[in-house]
């Protein structure tokens, strides 16, 4: 069905049977439709689907999909991702297609400081990574897009033409990482934060997995062992323990050290002695460790038995010895910059360290029950119960206090966080935001506060 003006009307039922007519211009792409059914409907992010069972491509246009109006079209909901940086939040649709939408540092979120082809969502995106300042993108074609600050990642320009057949993307705060498929690293952003490798190109080779701190960067490559650069102190020289850098299978960090885990279950730290490389104190009990975790300055490891190891600063969560009897059957541990979190495998949360910002939660210990997740912004924490509703505690202005958005606050899937603020994204599709608005916790769209807003924008 055509109308006067050359627009097309499109019949869009959602599953429940709701239906709404949805008139776009006739000259729209399959996105485009997407988005105004969503808009109609009042709902989330939708996927189109044909009455023969065929799924509509956002990329493509309405001629290229023989659509000439007048159809009927299921629309089902699609999943939604969040990806945060220190200061602004991208949420995007986990098939990678379609239109994205960024908020907080305004610095971050311009819409004509992003790519067109990021802005057209006409083109599929296959990883997000970011720094504090800036973010990047996989794209279908394996090459990257980057936006925000250039000086911290936000430009990558001048290494573009090398960026072809990309796989994977870590970050530290102020640089990126990029693994091809052939294994080799690019690298782009300040050069004191890993934005150069030109020390130790050489020795990249074959690279499975980076893993970025604040200043520095680790590559495990695939014989098991580390290549290190950026600054020094931070980790970037792993010269005094590279002999028993060996089979590692993964690397975890604090802001300026790191911690590996070996084949064996033990555990290989370096990087700057007062925020977590000295682990001679526990180093006989890092035994069968599966999973490591850290705050600023202090790491905390799940051992095979449920049981945790602490060290580092015991201000900020390298002491746990007032919780340690209650630190069994631990399955997951989420760190703030100074106290840690942990979920039991009955549900319940114990945490630990500084007592104004996640490492004292007395005052909703009650409501820790049945938690399935845990998200943390620098100073707070928010958990996911079983039944989509969410407990936050630490402190108030960053993320910690969410009454003023707690009626909103159900049936949440995922939950992400900036330095001082959350976003949620809950089953329909729907955002709510809380914490800083200046890092994302006041999500505006077309000129209006609201805590919670709608796909498409």
């Amino acid at each position: 069905m055509e109308n006067s003006n050359g627009s097309k009307v499109f019949h869009v039922s959602l599953p429940s049977g709701s239906t709404q007519d949805v008139v776009v211009p006739g000259s729209s792409r399959i996105v485009d439709l997407q988005d105004a059914a969503a808009k109609s409907h009042g709902h989330g992010p939708l996927r189109l689907v044909t009455q023969d069972g065929h799924i509509l491509d956002p990329r493509n246009r309405l001629r290229d999909e023989s659509l000439g109006g007048g159809e009927y079209l299921t629309a089902v909901a699609e999943k939604t991702e969040l990806l945060a940086s220190a200061f602004a939040f991208v949420m995007y649709l986990a098939s990678g297609v379609g239109h994205i939408e960024t908020w907080g540092l305004r610095e971050l979120t311009r819409p004509r400081d992003m790519p067109r082809r990021i802005q057209d969502g006409g083109v599929k995106m296959l990883q997000l990574a970011a720094t504090d300042y800036a973010f990047a993108a996989i794209l279908e074609d394996g090459t990257v897009a980057a936006w925000g600050d250039q000086r911290y990642g936000g430009d990558c320009s001048s290494v573009q033409a090398e960026l072809q057949d990309v796989q994977q993307l870590a970050a530290t705060e102020y640089a990126f990482a990029a693994i091809l498929k052939n294994r080799h690293v690019v690298t782009w952003g300040a050069y004191f934060s890993g934005g150069s490798t030109s020390l130790i190109e050489k020795h990249l080779e074959d690279v499975q997995q980076i893993c970025g701190n604040s200043m520095a960067f680790a590559a495990i490559c695939g014989d098991g062992h580390v290549v290190a650069w950026g600054d020094l102190d931070f980790g970037g020289d792993i010269r005094h323990v590279s002999h028993q850098l060996h089979e590692v299978q993964r690397i975890e960090r604090s802001d300026r050290a790191f911690a590996a885990i070996r084949r064996d279950g033990s555990v290989v730290t370096w990087g700057h002695p007062d925020y977590g490389s000295d682990i001679s104190k526990v180093e006989d009990q890092l035994t069968d460790v599966k999973q490591i975790a850290g705050t600023r300055s202090a790491f905390a490891a799940i051992l095979a038995d449920g049981s945790v190891v602490t060290w580092g600063s015991k201000k900020y969560g390298g002491d746990s010895s007032l919780v340690q009897d209650r630190l069994k059957d631990v399955q997951y541990i989420q760190g703030t910059k100074v106290s840690f979190a942990a979920i039991r495998a009955n549900g319940t949360v114990v945490t630990w360290g500084e007592q104004y910002s996640g490492g004292d939660s007395a005052a909703v210990q009650d409501q820790l029950k049945d938690v399935r997740q845990l998200s943390a912004t620098d100073l707070a924490f928010a958990a996911i119960r079983a039944d989509g509703s969410v407990v936050t505690w630490g402190d108030p202005h960053s993320g910690g206090d969410s009454r003023a958005v707690q009626s909103e606050l159900q049936n949440v899937q995922l939950i992400r966080g900036s330095s001082t603020a959350f976003a949620a994204i809950l089953a329909n599709g729907g955002c709510v935001t809380w914490g800083d608005k200046l890092a994302g916790g006041n999500r505006v769209r077309r000129g209006h506060k609201s805590s919670q807003s709608w796909w498409p924008f």
